[in-house]
């Protein structure tokens, strides 16, 4: 039969796979965005008992800088989880791995890699 027309698009057996792998990846992500939200929680309850002045505003100038970027990895942990979901709704539209600029299916490796790209190698490069 066709064997050699370009595959437009994932079997199902394949987004399946995809699937797995999107699902583990948010597992991790939502765990590691509970943890940092408890970290979040965390410094807000610990105290101001300490007296000892000086060190007390260097402490909290490195407490602040710490929950900014605690603050900065959980949105990036959020927006994360959000592309991961997308990717999953694009999985059950079927039209999951497709390139949004090429049209052209999205290498499986760069999928396996990034699952929830929309670009493919080829179309990414070009935005430079």
């Amino acid at each position: 039969m066709g064997e050699n027309t370009e595959k437009t698009r994932y079997s199902d057996a394949e987004l399946q796979e995809f699937k797995t792998i999107i699902l583990d990846k948010i597992a991790i992500a939502k765990e590691e965005l509970g943890a940092l939200t408890r970290t979040l929680s965390n410094s807000n309850a610990n105290g101001t008992d300490d007296t000892a002045g000086t060190y007390k505003t260097l402490e909290d100038g490195s407490a602040t800088l710490e929950k900014e970027q605690t603050n900065q990895l959980a949105a990036r942990q959020k927006k994360f989880i959000d592309n991961l979901e997308a990717a999953l709704v694009r999985i059950e539209n079927k039209t999951y791995g497709v390139c949004r600029e090429t049209g052209k299916l999205i290498q499986k490796e760069r999928l396996k890699a990034v699952p929830h790209t929309t670009l493919s190698i080829e179309a990414k490069n070009k935005q430079y």
